[in-house]
């Protein structure tokens, strides 16, 4: 199984509150292999948003992201990463907790650990 082969289109699949997820948080799944989960989602926080509460994350998964619009401050680290920024985290990476004050959108891309 893999991710499906799609050419350029508009996506328009739903948003979604993802589970587990901070208050604010929604996102829109571009492309999914469901059998490995990997993923490629569009994510956006809502002005305000804070995951404070949630502490600070580690998945078993790669995951990249990249900025595209807003920002986002990271709690632990003391710094806020705006517009144009990339991740890259391997599995068990510290990040977070996080806030956003103006909102953030940002290309998501997660999947399993080669072998």
């Amino acid at each position: 199984m893999s991710k499906p082969e799609l050419e350029f289109h508009r996506p328009d699949g739903p948003w979604s509150t993802p589970a587990g997820a901070a208050p604010g948080i929604q996102e829109q799944v571009l492309a999914e292999d469901s059998a490995t989960g990997a993923r490629t989602v569009l994510v956006r926080w809502e002005p305000g948003t804070d995951t404070s509460a949630q502490g600070v994350s580690r998945h078993d998964f790669w995951e990249e992201v990249h900025l595209l619009d807003g920002g986002l401050h990271d709690l632990t680290l003391g710094t806020t990463f705006t517009a144009g920024m990339y991740a890259c985290r391997p599995p068990g990476m510290p990040h977070g907790p996080w806030t956003s004050q103006e909102g953030v959108t940002m290309l998501v891309i997660t999947y399993p650990e080669p072998g």
